[in-house]
């Protein structure tokens, strides 16, 4: 899952991409309010975790911003500011959720996880795609109720396309979620573990569909 963080204290901002990068999500950081819409502009993201007092353009005025444009996107208030004013402000203002400072990394997690399901329409705390479902606290693939062995690398292409099952992600997409921190890596490395993962899914009713200038969709039956 691919987060956006807009935090301007460095120290915290660093320790929560570390943090969270270990539990599976992928985090942009900006530090200024005003880099935000050109942020989820520019990248689809599942969650923004907001901060109050950015500079720039504060994180009301972002949250309002936002939700003028008709931007769905599920936002975790994450501020220092803990007043019930400041909360239920936030929340008429069209924020998803709200956080005081300091936290407990655990709780952060698992806010993040239920605006993500509930954004996705399901309470359930497992992705799926016909008989293949990812559980994301146990991090692990099941195909037909079988463990699925994959690659880490494997691993990351079908945790990206299952969580958007249904929907085409590009390469460029698929290598900004899996090959993040490593730089000059061909876009063929893609169609290379995409061709690895239809094999494994070969004998299943899950399968991976190119669709012409759009890029790859999981797909599966009932």
């Amino acid at each position: 899952m691919r987060i956006l963080l807009a935090e301007d204290e460095r120290e915290l901002a660093q320790w929560l991409v570390r943090a969270l990068h270990q539990s599976d999500f992928q985090v942009d950081w900006v530090d200024d309010g005003r880099m935000v819409r050109h942020s989820v502009k520019a990248t689809r993201y599942d969650a923004l975790i907001l901060d109050l007092g950015l500079p720039g353009l504060g994180g009301h005025e972002v949250l309002a911003d936002l939700r003028e444009a008709d931007e769905r996107l599920p936002i975790l208030i994450l501020t220092a500011r803990d007043s019930l004013i400041e909360r239920v402000s936030s929340l008429r203002e069209g924020a998803d959720d709200f956080l005081a400072k300091p936290f407990e990394l655990e709780e952060l997690e698992a806010r993040l996880m239920a605006l993500i399901r509930r954004a996705r329409g399901s309470d359930h705390p497992r992705f799926a795609c016909g008989a293949l479902t990812y559980d994301a606290a146990s991090k692990q693939f099941t195909l037909q109720h079988e463990t699925l062995p994959l690659t880490p690398r494997e691993h990351a292409v079908l945790r990206a396309l299952i969580q958007r099952s249904g929907e085409p992600m590009t390469k460029h997409e698929i290598l900004d979620r899996v090959f993040s921190d490593e730089q000059d890596v061909n876009p063929e490395a893609v169609e290379v573990l995409v061709h690895r993962l239809r094999k494994r899914l070969a004998h299943s009713t899950v399968r991976i569909t190119t669709l012409r200038g759009l890029g790859y969709v999981l797909e599966g039956d009932a």
